[in-house]
C-alpha cells in the first residue's frame, strides 16, 4: 500500500469539530468541481481525504487550492478558521471512513457514480452526496447506494449555491450553510434539478443564435453581462420582471407580456446538431474572444470579478452577499489585543496592486470599533451617547498588497475625561506595515458635543490598557 500524501494547508487545524470530534470530508473525484469542494471544506477549517487515482490529480487540486486560498478570504472581513489538513488516500474505503460528509464528484456517467456511491455507502456513515447536475436520487441509488443530491455551481468556493435532492436533506443543510454556502432544498425529483433546466434553455437558444449567424459568442455574452446578468445577480427573474409589471406588479406584467410567449421566437424545444462546423464555428469565436487569456488566468479574471460582484451584493445584504453576510457574522472575531485579522481584498486595490490608501483608515476605524465591542462600549441604537474620531496620524511603513494577510493589534493608550487614545499597529507575517494614533472623542448626541465617559465604561478601558486602577 503506498502512503498517503498530506499536504497542510501551513496552519494547524482547527480542532473543533462536529460533536467534538474533528471535522472531515472526503472528496471522491478531484476535478475541477472536486477539488472546489475540497478548497470550500478545508478553508472553513474542515480536514479533507481525497480519493482520484488519476495521474496529475494532486497538482490539478493544488492550482485549484491556490485559487481558493486567494479568493474565498477576500469575500470577508474576518479570517476563515485554520485550514484543515488535506490528503490524498490510496483508497476509496480509506478516503470514506470517519467521515460526516462524502462528496462524489466523478464524471456524469450513471454506471460510474452507481460503482463509486454504492462502494462509498458500504463504508460510510456519514453524509453521501453526489455532484451530479443532472441524475435524480433515484437513478444514483438504483444499485444500493444511498446519496443524495448536493449539486453545486462552478467555482465552488466562491458560489454559494447548493441544489440539495433527497429524502431528509436538512442535516446536510446545516453543515452548508456551516460553510458558508446556500443550500436549496428541493422537494421534488427532476431531471437536471433547477437551475441547470434554466440553464440549457438558455444555452439551446444561444447555440441556434451562433449557429444562425445571428449572434457570435462575444456578443451574446455581452447581452449577458451588459444586461439581465446584472439584474439576475440580486433580484432573480421572478422580482425582475414584477418590476418590469410597474406599480400593478406581476399580474399587470404577465398580462401585458404573457401574450408574446406564444409568439414563434423561440427553438428552446429543437437542439441544433452539434456537427463539426457548428463546433468548429463556436470554438474559433470563443478562441477570439477570449483565447488570449491562458485557463488559470481566466480563473483568475472571474474569481477577482465574483469577489467584486459578492462584496457588492454584501454592502446591500442582497442577493448571494447576504449569504456571505451571514458567514461572516457566524466567524469568531479576533481576541484582544487584535483587533483585525483579515485578508486584503481585491477591491482594495490601487492601479499598482497596492492597498488603497484610503482603506487604512477604514482597517483602523474596525479596529476602534473593536475596541468599543470589547470595552462594552459600542452604542446602540437608542443610545444618547457615540464615539466621534478627531485625529489621526497614519506613518505607512511597508508596501501593503491585494492578498496579504493583515493584523492589527491595538493599545488603549489614554481613557480619562471625555478623550479616548489608541494606538494601532498593523502587520504583515510579524513586519510593521503601518502604525495609526487614533483620538476619540466620547459625544452626547443631542448636544453634539463631548461629554465625559462615565466612569464605569473608564474602568473597562483601563482594563483593556492593562492599567485597571
Amino acid at each position: 500500500m503506498s502512503r498517503p500524501v498530506d499536504r497542510a494547508g501551513g496552519q494547524p487545524p482547527d480542532p473543533r469539530g462536529i460533536s467534538g470530534q474533528r471535522k472531515k470530508a472526503a472528496i471522491l473525484g478531484g476535478g475541477v468541481i472536486g477539488g472546489g469542494w475540497a478548497a470550500r471544506f478545508l478553508l472553513n477549517g474542515w480536514d479533507v481525504d481525497v480519493f482520484d487515482p488519476g495521474a496529475g490529480a494532486a497538482a490539478a487540486l493544488d492550482e485549484v487550492l491556490a485559487g481558493a486560498r486567494r479568493a474565498l478570504p477576500m469575500l470577508h472581513d474576518r479570517s476563515l478558521p485554520p485550514d484543515g489538513r488535506l490528503t490524498f488516500r490510496p483508497t476509496l474505503a480509506e478516503a470514506v471512513a470517519g467521515a460526516h460528509w462524502v462528496q462524489e464528484s466523478v464524471p456524469e456517467r450513471l454506471e460510474l457514480k452507481h460503482a463509486v456511491l454504492t462502494e462509498a455507502c458500504a463504508h460510510a456513515t456519514g453524509i453521501v452526496a453526489s455532484s451530479t447536475s443532472g441524475f435524480k436520487p433515484s437513478d444514483l441509488n438504483a444499485t444500493g447506494a444511498r446519496a443524495i443530491v448536493a449539486h453545486p455551481f462552478n467555482p465552488v468556493y466562491l458560489l454559494p449555491l447548493v441544489e440539495l435532492v433527497g429524502p431528509d436533506t436538512a442535516p446536510a443543510a446545516a453543515i452548508l450553510r456551516d460553510i458558508g454556502m446556500y443550500p436549496l432544498e428541493i422537494g421534488s425529483e427532476i431531471d437536471a434539478h433547477i437551475a441547470d433546466r434554466l440553464l440549457e434553455a438558455v444555452w439551446r437558444e444561444a447555440l441556434w443564435l451562433v449557429r444562425d449567424d445571428i449572434a457570435t459568442t462575444g456578443q451574446i455574452d455581452e447581452a449577458i453581462r451588459m444586461g439581465f446578468g446584472l439584474r439576475w445577480a440580486q433580484m432573480g427573474l421572478f422580482e425582475t420582471y414584477r418590476i418590469a409589471g410597474g406599480p400593478a406588479g406581476m399580474a399587470h406584467f404577465l398580462a401585458q407580456f404573457g401574450p408574446a410567449l406564444k409568439w414563434p421566437w423561440t427553438k428552446l424545444m429543437d437542439v441544433p446538431d452539434l456537427d463539426d462546423a457548428l463546433v468548429a464555428k463556436i470554438a474559433a469565436q470563443s478562441d477570439a474572444q477570449s483565447g488570449h487569456l491562458e485557463h488559470r488566468a481566466l480563473e483568475r479574471v472571474r474569481d477577482d470579478a465574483l469577489v467584486s460582484i459578492l462584496r457588492g451584493l454584501r454592502r446591500r445584504d442582497q442577493g448571494a452577499g447576504a449569504v456571505v453576510a451571514a458567514h461572516d457574522a457566524a466567524l469568531p472575531p479576533p481576541e484582544f489585543p487584535v483587533t483585525v485579522a483579515r485578508i486584503v481584498p481585491v477591491t482594495w486595490g490601487d492601479w499598482n496592486g497596492h492597498m488603497n490608501e484610503g482603506r487604512y483608515g477604514q482597517v483602523f476605524s474596525d479596529a476602534a470599533d473593536r475596541v468599543l465591542e470589547v470595552a462594552g462600549a459600542m452604542p446602540g441604537d437608542g443610545d444618547d451617547w457615540s464615539f466621534f474620531t478627531v485625529e489621526t496620524t497614519i506613518h505607512y511603513r511597508a508596501e501593503t498588497r491585494i492578498g496579504d494577510a493583515i493584523t492589527v493589534t491595538t493599545r488603549v493608550e489614554a481613557a480619562e475625561g471625555k478623550k479616548l487614545r489608541l494606538v494601532h499597529s498593523m502587520q504583515r507575517d510579524g513586519e510593521i506595515l503601518a502604525e495609526c494614533d487614533q483620538l476619540l472623542l466620547h459625544v452626547d448626541m443631542e448636544s453634539r458635543r463631548s461629554t465625559p465617559m462615565p466612569d464605569a465604561m473608564i474602568g473597562r478601558f483601563a482594563t483593556l490598557s492593562g492599567d485597571p486602577d
